[in-house]
């Protein structure tokens, strides 16, 4: 991190030295700005890293570059940006993308919004300072500073305006001139009191679609949404409810149970691990990998704490339950395969995969923990609902057969006739009892913790997934009835006759 930061000051130096000792009648200065004017205008990747090196610290990554290019080439774009903590999602959107559109020849008005105006005004600063001091982007673009150089509204002398606001805030009024804003940006809105209050959410989600982006009647009507996904219910997550056609550009933090860092260049291998350890599990995928916490009112947080323990090893199982609840695509519903073993007349969770991936993916999961199940002499019984047993799901599993080279045994069963939601709230009195259990080996696997996210969601008029719970719910319904059909023990005696035979 230090080398980086020293390679990005050193850039930062030799273009001061370049713009301060050179004349601008020299010709190979003309031509090596005007070269250099050409490819920033090109490549937003080259523009991030050569205009702004004081936050260049590391190669621009791939979804910086993807997010500015389809915001140039849709001039209506509405776009969730949807990134974890410590992606520059603020820098990225509030002001490198505006200014790089700016170079690019278009007329910006830009209206900041965030949770304040104290706070859009704060948001604004940086935008505002790359145009009073960035000394690279005045030598190339000229002083853009006017006489309306104010903290919350500043006009620059070519082509740029931009506004702070605070949300619910009046927006009439902010023509200037024959201008009208073309570019919203509503940043970090949320706060402790807006993620807790669902009208005041509401009010704000109103008060965007129906005040906010009308302001914009131009044929450029541009609008960004950067936050993380940290709470169960979000500005953002309505917005995105009530508009299904807008883009949603989610990146995590990190990827795969390791915690790769996603940029990679810029976040060490382990960078992710010890945040993590220093904040938990629950708080670090809610803040950095948009997977927020469910307050549970059925399957609460405290009826979660008492399941995790350490189980038994696998042969000392009475039987072993793998339910598969399949998505197809992947795209919007969960493929969950839930591992559930009985033991003393509990149920212990095992190991379970709870992700939108396609259902090869899936598979490929449930021949892996076949293989090493069966190397520790453990059969695993395989489930899938009859509803669910088409010609994709069989095709993905011969697939799959033909890549390990075995025969995957998976039985198909019944689908259930009861209510789901019943289903699933016939397992609370399992948790409630202490017959649940969970391998606390697995209390930081991202799959085992989406499936108690699931769960604790799980209420009457419950909106959120189910896949997770529903997998659950089935595995451990056949343990139950296999418990119960062996758990009765006959006994043999002689039968005596009670009856008084003497007359």
């Amino acid at each position: 991190m230090a080398r980086s930061k020293h390679k990005a000051q050193l850039r930062w130096e030799r273009w001061r030295e370049l713009v301060y000792t050179t004349s601008d009648q020299d010709t190979d200065v003309l031509a090596e700005r005007a070269a250099r004017i050409a490819k920033a205008k090109n490549s937003y990747k080259f523009f991030a890293m050569s205009y702004f090196p004081q936050y260049a610290t590391a190669e621009t990554p791939d979804f910086h570059v993807d997010l500015a290019n389809k915001v140039k080439r849709n001039r209506t774009i509405k776009a969730i940006v949807r990134w974890g903590r410590a992606q520059a999602k603020s820098i990225v959107c509030d002001f490198i993308i505006p200014l790089w559109l700016w170079i690019n020849g278009e007329d910006i008005y830009l209206v900041l919004i965030g949770n304040t105006q104290d706070k859009a005004i704060k948001l604004l600063a940086d935008l505002k300072s790359e145009f009073e001091s960035n000394e690279l982007l005045r030598a190339d673009f000229g002083d853009q500073t006017t006489n309306t150089w104010r903290d919350d509204y500043f006009v620059c002398r070519e082509r740029f305006v931009a506004a702070a606001l605070g949300m619910g805030q009046e927006v009439r009024g902010l023509r200037r001139g024959g201008r009208r804003p073309n570019f919203c940006i509503c940043d970090d809105l949320e706060d402790k009191n807006t993620v807790k209050n669902p009208k005041i959410q509401d009010e704000v989600v109103t008060w965007i679609l129906g005040s906010l982006l009308p302001t914009m009647d131009g044929p450029t009507r541009r609008a960004l949404f950067p936050n993380n996904n940290f709470a169960p219910r979000t500005i953002q997550s309505e917005l995105e409810k009530r508009n299904p056609y807008w883009l949603v550009h989610r990146v995590d933090a990190t990827v795969g149970p390791s915690l790769t860092p996603r940029w990679a260049s810029k976040y060490p291998a382990d960078h992710f691990i010890k945040i993590r350890e220093e904040i938990g599990s629950v708080a670090f995928e809610a803040e950095y990998n948009n997977r927020p916490w469910i307050e549970g009112k059925i399957f609460t947080q405290e009826m979660i704490d008492r399941c995790w323990c350490e189980v038994p090893t696998f042969k000392r199982y009475q039987h072993i339950v793998g339910h598969w609840d399949p998505a197809y695509s992947g795209k919007n519903d969960y493929n969950a395969v839930k591992v559930w073993g009985l033991h003393d007349h509990r149920f212990y969770l095992l190991g379970g995969l709870v992700d939108q991936c396609t259902m090869r993916r899936a598979v490929d999961w449930i021949q892996r923990y076949d293989i090493e199940a069966r190397q520790k002499n453990a059969i695993i019984h395989w489930r899938v609902e009859s509803q669910f047993w088409n010609e994709p799901l069989r095709q993905a599993i011969a697939d799959s057969n033909k890549q390990f080279h075995r025969q995957l045994n998976i039985s198909v069963v019944d689908t259930p006739r009861t209510k789901k939601l019943d289903r699933l709230m016939a397992m609370c009195p399992y948790y409630e009892i202490g017959k649940i259990r969970y391998d606390e080996q697995l209390k930081n696997d991202v799959d085992i913790l989406e499936g108690v996210r699931q769960l604790m969601g799980i209420e009457p008029g419950y909106r959120t997934h189910d896949d997770s719970p529903d997998a659950d719910e089935r595995a451990v319904a056949a343990l139950a009835a296999f418990d119960r059909a062996f758990s009765f023990s006959p006994q043999i005696a002689q039968a005596t006759n009670s009856r008084n035979t003497n007359y």
